[in-house]
């Protein structure tokens, strides 16, 4: 009984030691501050987020065509170096080949973008920041 007591007789005072701090709370602000000021104070660009967005769609798509065409100039290097042998040059051209068609597939998913980052700003009144 007096162990059941004491039990109780220290969790009523950690919940009354705990509460005392939630009473002190300040009353809450009068407006909502999301952050917005202190974050314009860090020196970021202040761009819009759809014209961000499609400049991050660019670089990507722009680092995407070198690694294609390092494929392309592997597989002529294979092609070059095959000295003839069938098996070597059409491994060479598939390298090739593959190449172009990432090429291909890069350009246009950058004319695309493009298009739909230029019509989604002017449709929403923004401009784009080149």
């Amino acid at each position: 009984m007096k162990k059941k007591f004491l039990m109780i007789a220290m969790f009523v005072a950690m919940l009354a030691i705990y509460a005392v701090p939630v009473f002190a709370l300040p009353a809450p602000p009068t407006t909502l501050d999301v952050g917005l000021e202190s974050i314009k104070s860090t020196g970021l660009g202040q761009t819009d987020l759809r014209t961000g967005i499609g400049g991050i769609i660019k670089v990507a798509l722009s680092f995407l065509g070198v690694i294609a065409i390092v494929i392309v100039l592997i597989g002529g290097f294979k092609y070059m170096t095959a000295g003839g042998k069938d098996e070597k040059t059409k491994d060479a051209k598939n390298w090739i080949i593959s190449g172009i068609i990432g090429i291909a597939i890069i350009l246009s998913a950058y004319a695309i973008t493009t298009f739909v980052v230029e019509k989604l700003v002017g449709a929403t009144g923004g401009t784009l920041a080149d």
